[in-house]
């Protein structure tokens, strides 16, 4: 059990931001330091030797001046100890040398003006050998060794090779904490929403006070609790009405069977069926209105594309009014012959919706209205109703939604008609919108693109007229 925790928490520790991000930084900056020491070291050394090679220059284009101007070799090389000066023939013997390689051999066989790192004969150390001409055949030779810098180069990396772990250290430790605490947030944001179950969406992450990336994250996380809380009450008062509403034709059937079962005289002669078959059709049309829905939430409804004369269905769902409700006044003077490219049968239930809603809250006037506009159908009904308070003109396309004057079943809808027109026109990617309109009432307008169709169309009416 202890082995499995432990690899349990390697594997934790493996898949950690913290752990990953902290490795990167170190492993980055290690080999930026790396790459900086290498080359410090490299540049040290070729700095320290070229200034040794420029006074190891200097010293022996003077001897060669002065031998070339008559004075003795001998002396010419007399008297420095840090130096070993050689005077060679041009056969490459040794003619004089300075005291400290008396009686050695010669240091190099370089061309005068150039310059080596070579080995002594007489001594195990690297020398850094200069040769300049000094007339006659005769060559220069001036050496030093270079142990000076190899020891200054060797310090400076015995240095670096202490100092750089220890930095890397340093840098591990201040990224681990800095990471750790920027990432703080983001495990409170974790453990709060491991918390958060179907049943308790009000719960809200908490937000750090900094305006970055996880304070953005806190924010998008709440929008999203908000959104998710906003659906599930949504989806429970879709049920509950869903279910009130088909308890209500349930509840007729089983009461009139009742009836009929105890007393069979009370009931007309085929009554029962009459007042079965209107509640089932009740039933029936609901269903159909949440199946729409439903597949309205999917993005799957099942449309299909033809161009449809909207002045042909305002005139017959105007005649359907007027044929349903004698006294109402229903008007149509406002229809323009207007195509667009939609599903006939989704858009003629749109106006039939509209039209039972402005029929249901009319007192005496009704008008239809068809036009074109700006490369837009614009469809609208108008009713001389109590019209809808500005506060409740967008609710009015939730599902289920009736106002308080309109919430009689017996001579109101089920609250779906309006969210069905809303659905189907978004799908048709036109707007539905409700303002007061001029008969005193409410104006629900449909705004529908005229599509490619419906536009050519449009225009060979044009080059008609």
């Amino acid at each position: 059990m202890a082995a499995e925790r432990v690899r349990r928490a390697v594997g934790v520790l493996r898949g950690s931001v913290r752990v990953r991000t902290t490795a990167v930084a170190v492993a980055v900056v290690g080999v930026s330091l790396l790459i900086g020491a290498v080359a410090l070291v490299v540049s040290l050394d070729v700095l320290l030797k070229r200034e040794l090679g420029a006074t190891m220059a200097v010293r022996a284009a003077e001897t060669a001046h002065a031998i070339g101007s008559g004075v003795d070799p001998v002396v010419s090389v007399a008297g420095d100890d840090d130096l070993v000066v050689q005077v060679l023939g041009g056969s490459g013997e040794v003619l004089a040398a300075s005291p400290n390689a008396a009686g050695r051999p010669a240091l190099a066989r370089i061309a005068p003006g150039t310059s080596r790192e070579t080995p002594v004969p007489f001594d195990d150390d690297e020398f850094l050998v200069v040769a300049a001409a000094a007339g006659d055949g005769r060559v220069v030779l001036v050496g030093h060794s270079i142990d000076g810098v190899t020891g200054s180069t060797r310090a400076l990396t015995a240095l670096l090779a202490v100092g750089l772990p220890a930095l890397l250290a340093v840098v591990g430790v201040t990224a681990w904490r800095a990471i750790g605490r920027a990432l703080a947030p983001v495990d409170a944001i974790r453990a709060e929403v491991d918390e958060i179950t179907g049943t308790r969406l009000d719960r809200r992450v908490p937000r750090p006070p900094s305006h970055d990336e996880i304070g953005r994250l806190a924010d998008t996380m709440n929008r999203m609790l908000h959104r998710l809380e906003r659906a599930r009450d949504r989806e429970r008062r879709f049920i509950a009405d869903a279910s009130h509403e088909l308890r209500s034709p349930i509840a007729a059937i089983r009461q009139q069977a009742e009836v009929a079962l105890a007393h069979p005289e009370a009931l007309p002669d085929r009554g029962l069926a009459r007042a079965v078959h209107i509640e089932a059709r009740r039933m029936q049309t609901l269903v159909d209105d949440l199946l729409l829905l439903a597949q309205a939430d999917e993005a799957r409804l099942p449309f299909r594309r033809a161009v449809i004369d909207l002045d042909d269905v305002a005139f017959a769902e105007a005649l359907r009014i007027r044929t349903q409700a004698p006294h109402l006044v229903v008007e149509v003077r406002d229809v323009s012959a207007v195509r667009v490219d939609g599903d006939p049968p989704a858009l003629r239930r749109v106006l039939r919706n509209l039209g039972d809603n402005a029929a249901r809250h009319a007192r005496e006037r009704v008008a239809f209205g068809v036009s074109e506009v700006d490369g837009w159908a614009l469809m609208w009904v108008d009713d001389d109703g109590p019209g809808v308070p500005p506060a409740d003109r967008q609710r009015i396309f939730d599902r289920f939604v009736r106002l308080d004057d309109g919430r009689d079943r017996a001579g109101g809808g089920s609250g779906l008609g309006l969210a069905i027109v809303a659905e189907v026109i978004s799908a048709h990617r036109g707007t539905v919108t409700l303002t007061g309109s001029p008969l005193g009432g409410a104006r629900l307008t449909v705004r529908l693109p005229l599509g490619a169709a419906a536009v050519a169309g449009a225009a060979d009416r044009a080059r008609e007229g």
